[in-house]
């Protein structure tokens, strides 16, 4: 009876690991993520972005500092006419993958600041793509749907705003 406790120990732990991988996965820094955004009120909303940035091994996002890594899309916003080098943005992105290299849940968390003090958040617990093995865990294909909040900082134009985002992944 003891055998055969320890053979379903065994087998269950052998069926758990398959379920997941804990390999970190990286996003290369050719790709470009496109991101819009819809809700919000007036001038918070319609925000669209492009951004680019590698994650590392623990999900930390990284951003060039040449000012090219975020691209506010749209200036009739209440973050208005930014250059790229105003706004630094940050985040986490956590992509677990299956058995067939599929990424499965993830986390995503993102922060853009303006110079006034506003701050939209983005969270996801919905990343899917593609990882490759082969190539030390690229992900590729990735698509990130989610929320957004807007804090309005203190004399600014913008109003406390939500609403849901899609964020896809080029160029890699």
């Amino acid at each position: 009876m003891k055998e055969v406790r320890i053979l379903l120990l065994l087998l269950v732990a052998v069926m758990l690991n398959g379920c997941g991988n804990s390999k970190a996965t990286e996003v290369p820094s050719g790709s470009v993520w496109q991101a819009v955004m819809s809700g919000g009120i007036g001038t918070s909303s319609g925000f669209s972005f492009n951004t680019q940035f590698t994650a590392s091994s623990g999900g930390v996002l990284s951003f060039s500092s040449s000012g090219t890594s975020f691209q506010l899309l749209n200036e009739d916003t209440c973050f208005g006419n930014l250059s790229s080098n105003s706004i630094t943005p940050a985040g986490t992105l956590l992509t677990p993958y299956n058995s067939d290299d599929q990424v499965t849940g993830g986390t995503f968390s993102f922060t853009i600041p303006s110079p006034k003090g506003d701050v939209i958040t983005l969270t996801s617990t919905s990343v899917t793509g593609t990882v490759n093995p082969n190539n030390n865990y690229v992900l590729s294909g990735g698509s990130i749907i989610g929320t957004w909040a807007l804090v309005p900082g203190s004399g600014s134009t913008c109003v406390t705003a939500s609403g849901s985002f899609t964020m896809t992944q080029t160029g890699t």
